[in-house]
């Protein structure tokens, strides 16, 4: 069994950081006038209690050094007890949800998903609405410097193939990563000001564009408002969050090259290519269907459609009209893409863009194979060949992805949610996406209406869809835990 003394530690700290950004709303609410502040202060001063006694407590003598198994733990525990703190604000303050609701509005937050079961987003105090916008934005930091610092050297899903140059010698390790992640969370916070900068000056208010900001570079999809972006209808403010959407769905560390002058991941990275070639085909065809079959005036169709793309592609979830009620052609895109997700190495949730490119390039390989047996043919990615643990890592990972979307889907149809439902709640849970399909949970919808069990259900599986299903899942089998 991998001691917890270290990962209790580390706990205790980032609760501390939690309690610290709890001040932010509750400050927010005193300055309103609103008593909201209270249920903040009192969140934030037991979440400091609890992460200063766990911190002190179990303070190592040295300096940590977690192991792999200790990782693995740290990972998913992070989660569910910043989770757990972070729903304490919903619980005591004017929101007043369950203990179910607080958690899965907690963890959607978290995982950047943008589901909620709040209703009546605009009667809220402007705390828990900045509270709202915070989750969003500590997770989306937080997956940030997971996916550069954690899953390629946990070896998750294939990640391994984006590890660090040179990071398998222990004496680089951990400066490079460090530095690798300052740089991704500088970019992170930089596109925050910039997206924040353009939609205050396309016409919203100073305190929705923060919001709004801090949401859509997370690909989080929490908005101030039951319409979501809908209720501006401001085609400008549209076509900026749709362009942030898309950054925010793409590695952050092809920014930084860029910053550097390096420009070649243009014209080489092939996931790039992949990313927003499939973003351009499934816009311009969903276009082409308002246009001819709806008779939507060509403008309006290419900015709903690109929005909408654009946020289900990202795992975002935003949304400025029901696209579930724009015929058959779109339902059956939209759902097709609550699976894909974006690229690797941004905040954005599902399959990711690359392990369909290395799913692809296997089983082109299997066909000209059968075609030409005694040739050797290698799997590739960005004109490199791919490792056969990478390969083997992919296909499990999908593989896994699969069985989990249809065991949560039964799941959900066990506490009475109806076909549609289920299915693009489990797909959309899994992918991080937010939104699902329906009257129920689709665009226009929200998951006020789940019970308690269909909650626990979805919370559980945006926590494996954040956490690509292999850090949570190894901790279920014994072998694990067996020193």
């Amino acid at each position: 069994m991998p001691a917890l003394r270290p990962i209790f530690h580390i706990i205790g700290l980032l609760l501390g950081v939690v309690a610290g950004a709890m001040t932010l709303p509750a400050l927010l609410d005193w300055a309103d006038g609103n008593d909201g502040w209270r249920a903040f202060a009192m969140s934030a001063t037991l979440t400091l209690f609890v992460g200063v006694g766990m911190a002190l407590a179990c303070q190592p003598a040295g300096r940590i050094a977690l192991t792999v198994r200790q990782t693995f733990v740290l990972t998913v525990a992070v989660w569910l007890f910043i989770c757990a703190f972070g729903a304490l604000p919903f619980i005591l303050g004017a929101s007043q949800l369950s203990v179910p609701g607080a958690f899965f509005e907690t963890m959607s937050g978290l995982t950047t998903s943008g589901g909620t079961v709040i209703v009546g987003l605009e009667k809220l105090p402007r705390g828990i609405l900045l509270w709202r916008s915070l989750l969003v934005m500590l997770g989306g930091a937080g997956i940030v410097v997971m996916a550069v610092a954690v899953l390629p050297f946990l070896r998750i899903g294939g990640m391994q193939l984006f590890r660090t140059e040179s990071s398998d010698r222990s004496d680089k390790l951990l400066p490079r990563v460090s530095q690798m992640a300052g740089a991704l969370v500088a970019v992170y916070f930089t596109l925050v000001a910039l997206c924040f900068c353009l939609l205050w000056a396309v016409g919203l208010g100073f305190f929705d564009a923060i919001c709004h900001a801090l949401t859509t570079v997370a690909t989080g999809g929490f908005a101030n408002y039951d319409s979501s972006i809908g209720h501006f209808g401001n085609p400008a403010a549209e076509v900026v969050i749709t362009a942030f959407m898309l950054l925010g769905g793409t590695t952050l560390a092809i920014f930084i090259r860029f910053a550097r002058g390096d420009f070649r991941p243009l014209w080489q990275d092939s996931q790039l290519h992949w990313y927003f070639g499939i973003f351009a085909v499934f816009t311009l065809s969903i276009a082409l269907w308002q246009i001819t079959i709806n008779n939507a005036d060509p403008v309006h169709a290419l900015r709903a459609s690109a929005f909408s793309v654009a946020s289900v592609l990202t795992t975002t979830g935003f949304a400025t009209d029901d696209y579930s009620l724009w015929g058959s052609y779109p339902v059956v895109c939209f759902f097709f893409l609550t699976f894909l997700g974006g690229m690797t190495g941004s905040t954005s949730g599902g399959i990711k863009i690359f392990r369909l490119q290395v799913f692809y390039s296997v089983a082109k390989v299997q066909i000209d194979r059968l075609m030409q047996p005694h040739r050797v043919i290698l799997p590739l990615f960005n004109g490199r060949a791919v490792a056969e643990p990478i390969v083997f890592s992919v296909l499990a990972f999908l593989t896994l992805y699969g069985i989990s979307f249809g065991f949560i889907a039964l799941a959900l149809s066990l506490f009475g949610q109806d076909l549609v439902t289920s299915l693009s709640g489990a797909a959309s849970a899994l992918g991080n996406v937010g939104p699902g399909l329906g009257e129920v949970i689709g665009p226009a919808g929200n998951f006020s209406t789940m019970p308690d069990g269909a909650l626990w259900v979805l919370s559980f599986g945006m926590l494996l869809g954040r956490l690509e299903l292999l850090t949570v899942f190894v901790l279920f089998t014994p072998a694990f835990w067996r020193d």
